[in-house]
């Protein structure tokens, strides 16, 4: 069996239903795959940035995920060994030009299921779960995906193939590409956790900076829900998670010993790798897919949105016949260098941040971050450093009513 669709986005994540959106709002055709049977709920990103916001606006969606998310402006350091604090307001960091003054905090799951919402709206429109792609091949004109459903094997046409199916990417393997970079040692913990955090003095957005007991602790809504992530040696037994996390959260929380309830976990390995190149001839990446990189500092979900953005313009733009190909390479080479050049070291530089184990560096480290305590911690929420995130425009011509 055989079907047809215009474009075909593997992978049901934010940043595929993102560029789904955006193409389907352009009025194109757009199938997206998932091996999945559904929306995974699995604790991941949660908090969003006013560039990623500016992005909702643009495809409508920027008003329901304010009713939905908690908007909140403030970000805290901690350090762990002294109970130092240092914080900060992004709206004392401005730049001229900024459109939103606060960042918006709710789960990934739930950005996936607003999507899914407007893109039912929107006809040639169509989201298949339990779809899993194992073969892909190109012709000059087409690409062709071979799946496994339930229903059997089955075979999709498309005149353009995305994949945003994760840092495991089926796509970018079938592809022949590597993964190029390191997975770092550590293994991620990600709970979702009802704790007071707030009695405490905590901001909505923190990191806390000790050596072994780094963490990464955020609120997740409206709600008293707060993940809280951190990192543990990946050669601990993955299955005792649970039995060790009491003594994490006994050396973590401000009082432990106040009441918590685990809402949920997940723990995952963390990867800071790039594809050689995010296209190959009718088939593009975006997202993890392209790019992978650890969670502090909130990077890896803004560039995949930024990619879905900037991608979903351009090859937008090369099927109405208002740019050539040409456009697709300039997307494919441009955020790749971004994630090289900016989104990769910034993300590392965080990393080493939280967990530094050098004494005297740690000290240099809190010494900056007072110094730059005035200024609302620019490095951190700075407009300029979007603007270093979104990098070059897409060389297109804006879409006309």
């Amino acid at each position: 069996m055989t079907a047809r669709t215009q474009i075909a986005v593997v992978g049901a994540g934010p940043v595929g239903l993102l560029a789904a959106l955006g193409l389907a709002r352009q009025g194109h055709e757009v199938t997206v795959l998932d091996a999945e049977p559904a929306v995974v709920k699995s604790p991941r990103a949660a908090v969003y940035f006013h560039t990623t916001i500016a992005i909702l606006e643009k495809l409508g969606l920027a008003d329901e995920a304010h009713e939905i998310g908690l908007s909140s402006s403030e970000f805290m350091m901690h350090w762990l060994d002294s109970g130092e604090r240092v914080a900060s307001d992004m709206r004392d960091a401005l730049e001229p030009g900024q459109r939103f003054d606060h960042n918006l905090h709710f789960g990934q799951h739930i950005l996936a299921e607003l999507v899914m919402r407007h893109l039912a709206r929107l006809p040639r429109t169509q989201v298949l779960w339990n779809t899993r792609v194992t073969a892909l091949d190109q012709a000059e004109e087409r690409a062709v995906l071979t799946c496994e459903t339930p229903g059997g094997e089955q075979r999709i046409e498309a005149d353009w193939v995305i994949g945003t199916d994760g840092a495991r990417s089926t796509v970018r393997r079938l592809l022949g590409l590597e993964f190029e970079g390191f997975t770092w040692p550590d293994r991620f913990v990600a709970t979702n956790i009802d704790y007071p955090f707030r009695e405490f003095g905590y901001a909505n957005a923190n990191m806390v900076v000790d050596p072994v007991n780094w963490c990464v602790i955020g609120r997740l809504g409206r709600e008293n829900l707060w993940r809280l992530t951190y990192g543990e040696d990946a050669s601990l037994d993955e299955a005792t998670i649970v039995e060790r996390l009491p003594e994490r959260f006994a050396a973590i929380l401000p009082d432990p010993a106040v009441p918590y309830r685990i809402d949920s976990f997940s723990p995952y390995r963390v990867h800071q790798r790039c594809a050689p190149t995010f296209r190959i001839g009718r088939v593009l990446l975006a997202g993890d897919a392209a790019h992978a990189c650890n969670p502090c500092g909130g990077l890896g979900l803004t560039g995949g949105v930024i990619d879905a953005d900037s991608l979903s313009d351009v090859l937008g733009a090369v099927i109405a016949g208002r740019a050539d190909d040409r456009a697709l390479d300039f997307y494919a080479q441009e955020r790749r260098r971004v994630f090289l050049e900016v989104t990769s070291p910034m993300s590392t530089n965080f990393k080493r941040l939280l967990s530094e184990s050098d004494p005297a560096r740690r000290a240099a480290d809190k010494a900056g971050m007072f110094a730059r305590a005035g200024q609302g911690h620019s490095d951190v929420r700075a407009s300029s450093l979007a603007e270093l995130l979104k990098g070059a425009a897409m060389p297109v011509e804006p879409l006309t009513a």
